[in-house]
């Protein structure tokens, strides 16, 4: 049998209705990490209609943030344990009946409590993405699958403050910020017929094997805790006095790291095994994952700011002057994901390349040009940027998943998003702080600001490309062929 007539072969043999699974499971996804962007341009609504302050306020994006990254490996190992389908039907509707609560919240500690919970019940949904994916998708198919994936975590974070602008844009009146979290009842609804009657039964699950590793789970996610809450905090506070909590944050993931390698010895099931360490692939995209994130996330909060401080835009104009970043990612993504088998890592080190060009050009262009111009002046950089990022969310998430075994399909996409998650959270208190201090030191230089910050975010940005570099130099590039099925230590599309 050719090459080919094997690859037909081996995509013939996935779930019949494994398309519509991935098109359902990746809307309920784009509303859950959605959520973590949407609700910046409703703070200033939040705070007038529950008269609190902007502090206050804050933890309505930080508790999600929060709780969202503290489900997330957890959530992926019951759904390995329990049954992916069950696991995210459950998820699905806890996010329904929490975002009602929020939008319903009469007090800012219901509203942050209501978040909280929503955040939980995201967490629980996201990884059960990837895992669908290793179960259900195979060859090139798998490749195709996650770029789909890719498109859907850079789609979600880059437009999430167009979105919240429109909505808060079109309904008028001090409540109108309730519609950002009332928008995903109906649409969730939808999402959660369609997965009932397309979501199949067979995914996950092991029997005999459903125990969780509460001691290694309170481990990591006090440990996850203690790494997020200074950075959630200084968006607003700044690092203060909670430094002791990165030292401690420390010594827990150090302990969390011997747990699960006692409990592997003793032929037990961790809760994100250490086997993963060695799985081709997934230790280089997890850091670069984690990299990039630090410097791609915050730029639209700093980016924000300038617009709606600097320049007086309105949210939804601020929102839609960010637009062709978005569209390059949505391009980009889809075919980055076809191309992966072919290239690999390659796509990643030009993505980087590209995205850093992009916002480069970007911040050195809102030094000197304001106004009305400004949108119009960074259209094209922040295209090439897009463009430049859809090739490194998506080929990232492939490679650094499609070798896990299917068994641990779900732990490796929630610790995979665990990373993207902290290095969000440190990426938008990095910025903010930058923008901020340049702010003050330079009698409120919006310029200056928003230059300065985003040619930060570049910097740590070029760190994540140096990681890619190495790791196309460790390995060789890849033959011209499909994406291996992945799932027991085949050879990986980076070569490895």
């Amino acid at each position: 049998m050719s090459s080919v007539d094997a690859m037909a072969a081996s995509e013939s043999a996935g779930h019949p209705l494994r398309w519509r699974t991935l098109g359902v499971t990746q809307l309920a996804a784009f509303m859950a990490l959605l959520d973590v962007s949407i609700v910046n341009v409703a703070l200033p609504s939040i705070e007038r209609g529950l008269n609190v302050s902007a502090g206050t306020a804050q933890w309505v994006v930080s508790g999600y943030a929060l709780s969202f990254g503290l489900a997330l490996v957890p959530a992926g190992r019951l759904g390995d344990a329990l049954g992916r389908r069950r696991m995210f039907l459950i998820a699905l509707s806890a996010f329904i009946v929490t975002s009602a609560l929020t939008g319903a919240a009469p007090t800012i500690g219901l509203l942050i409590a209501a978040r909280l919970l929503q955040g939980v019940a995201g967490g629980m949904l996201v990884p059960q993405n990837s895992g669908l994916i290793q179960e259900l998708f195979q060859g090139a198919e798998r490749g195709r699958a996650f770029g789909i994936l890719g498109a859907t975590v850079g789609l979600a974070t880059a437009t999430g403050p167009v979105v919240g602008g429109l909505i808060i844009t079109l309904i008028a009146g001090p409540d109108a910020w309730r519609w950002v979290f009332y928008v995903n009842v109906p649409i969730g609804l939808v999402a959660l017929l369609l997965a009932v009657r397309w979501v199949p039964a067979r995914s996950g699950g092991r029997r005999g094997d459903t125990r969780l590793d509460l001691i290694g789970s309170l481990l990591l996610g006090v440990g996850v805790l203690c790494l997020l809450l200074p950075a959630v905090d200084a968006e607003s506070n700044g690092l203060g006095n909670d430094w002791w909590l990165l030292v401690v944050a420390v010594v827990l993931l150090a302990g969390f790291a011997r747990w699960e390698l006692r409990t592997v010895r003793r032929g037990r099931e961790p809760v994100l095994d250490p086997r993963l360490a060695h799985t081709p692939g997934f230790p280089a995209g997890s850091v670069i994952g984690l990299v990039y994130f630090i410097g791609f996330t915050g730029i639209w909060l700093v980016l924000a700011l300038f617009f709606q401080d600097g320049l007086g835009y309105s949210p939804l104009r601020s929102g839609l002057a960010v637009t062709p970043f978005a569209i390059g990612v949505a391009v980009s993504a889809a075919i980055a994901g076809r191309l992966v088998s072919r290239f690999g890592r390659v796509l990643t080190v030009i993505g980087l390349t590209a995205t850093i060009a992009g916002l480069t050009v970007t911040a050195l262009l809102l030094r000197h040009v304001s106004g009305d111009s400004a949108e119009w002046a960074i259209a094209g950089p922040l295209l090439v940027a897009g463009l430049g990022g859809g090739m490194v969310t998506s080929p990232n998430i492939t490679l650094s998943l499609q070798n896990v075994p299917v068994r641990m399909a779900g732990a490796a996409g929630g610790a995979l998003q665990t990373a993207q998650r902290i290095g969000s959270a440190i990426g938008t208190a990095v910025l903010a702080t930058i923008f901020y201090q340049v702010l003050m030191s330079s009698a409120h230089d919006y310029p200056t600001a928003v230059t300065d910050a985003l040619l930060s975010a570049c910097a740590l940005m070029v760190v994540a490309l140096l990681i890619a570099i190495v790791d196309l130099v460790r390995h060789r590039l890849p033959d011209r062929g499909e994406v291996p099925a992945g799932g027991h230590g085949g050879r990986s599309a980076s070569g490895t």
